[in-house]
């Protein structure tokens, strides 16, 4: 079998635009991958182009050598483009493996260790403004079965936050923990938008609400600050999303920055290089909490992956999405008691709609983390794209 095509494609999907990877062989089996990648939608695209010529007439079930020699010939190692064009690429061989062979990706990384993956919801307080409001979509994303909510409370703040600022973000989040009440795990988001004064600041304020996580608290880039802020508070601490490979958590694990890591299966090389930061992980007991925000082959990628994983913990989950989201996929996700079950299809279980893809052009979409739109995550239209 050979790799005889790589065909690409953008689907506007309002936050963000989806971006899918088809790997096409001479067998007629394909594969389908996802490099969605917010903001750089059109850039990461031409990053899975210029990977072709690696790719046609390789063998597609050797995946290890393939995802090496698109990393070491690169030159220029890592970060974020890279990795997600080769993301894409790696999600779409296994699941040309998991065909031909007939089995589930899970099987092929060692089987299943759990049926169903416990989830938390994002996305659920749009468009919501102030506590009241989201007191009230939290009751409701409750109502369907989510046993966890993550959201930010900090509006369009960055690095510092005002006494004003301060005391609403305080306020949404006791408005949302007493409308949920102690059995909701409740998960704050920080976007990585503070200084280390105000990061602490809001660390130790959080230590009066039972939260699961604080997540990103400051900007990525500085992970001694990280480890550093994790030492002096009791809350504990989510990150790594802008993470793009097992080098960069070699690094952030030795430091000891999170107790929960987050790599996205679309921005860290997909499931080969997301298997091994998981495992690198286990040495050290940090539970993985997949970064999964994006589109319906991420998602589908991301289930495999923490079917196989033992130290899985938590899936991110958007609540709802746009109207079309099943129409451009075949995605039938199972959601029940706040559960996503795994499927047994061969491969991903999952393809794509060329021609109703083809319904949503690319429209570019600017960050709203600083912009005070923050909430303007989902359309009017959106709904829930669960199979319950």
């Amino acid at each position: 079998m050979k790799i005889t095509e790589i065909k690409t494609f953008i689907c506007h999907a309002y936050r963000t635009n989806w971006v899918f990877v088809k790997v096409i062989t001479d067998s007629g089996l394909y594969g389908v991958g996802e490099a969605t990648l917010e903001m750089k939608e059109q850039t990461v695209l031409q990053a899975i182009n210029e990977l072709k010529r690696y790719l046609i007439g390789k063998d597609p079930h050797n995946i290890e050598a393939i995802w090496h020699d698109c990393y070491r010939d690169a030159y220029w190692r890592g970060g974020v483009v890279l990795m997600s064009a080769l993301a894409a690429i790696d999600m779409a061989l296994w699941d040309i493996k998991g065909k031909d062979l007939g089995v589930p990706v899970y099987q092929l990384l060692g089987g299943k260790v759990r049926d169903a993956v416990p989830c938390y919801a994002n996305g659920w307080f749009a468009p919501a403004k102030t506590p009241e409001e989201f007191a009230e979509k939290a009751r409701e994303a409750v109502k369907t079965g989510f046993k966890g909510l993550k959201w930010d409370p900090f509006g369009s703040a960055y690095m510092n936050l005002s006494k004003k600022e301060f005391s609403y973000a305080l306020a949404c989040i006791g408005a949302v923990t007493d409308a949920v009440g102690s059995d909701i795990d409740i998960l704050i988001e920080g976007h990585g938008r503070f200084n280390m004064p105000t990061a602490i600041r809001v660390a130790h304020a959080l230590e009066d609400f039972d939260i699961t996580w604080f997540e990103e608290p400051i900007p990525p880039d500085h992970m001694e600050g990280l480890a550093q802020l994790r030492r002096k508070t009791k809350v504990p601490i989510a990150a790594g999303e802008r993470l793009y490979s097992r080098w960069d958590y070699r690094s952030f694990l030795n430091q000891e920055c999170a107790d929960f890591i987050q790599p996205d299966v679309s921005h860290a090389g997909g499931i080969s290089e997301l298997k091994k930061i998981a495992t690198m992980a286990e040495c050290y007991y940090i539970p993985l909490c997949p970064h999964n925000p994006s589109g319906p082959i991420a998602n589908a990628a991301t289930l495999h992956i923490a079917a196989s994983t033992p130290n899985f913990h938590f899936l991110e989950t958007m609540s709802s999405d746009v109207p079309y989201r099943n129409k451009i996929s075949t995605e039938k996700v199972e959601f029940m008691d706040g559960m996503m079950q795994i499927n047994d299809l061969p491969g991903l279980g999952i393809d794509i709609n060329e021609e109703a893809i083809a319904e949503y052009n690319y429209e570019p979409r600017d960050l709203r983390h600083y912009n005070g739109k923050l909430t303007e995550i989902r359309p009017e239209n959106a709904k829930g794209y669960f199979v319950k």
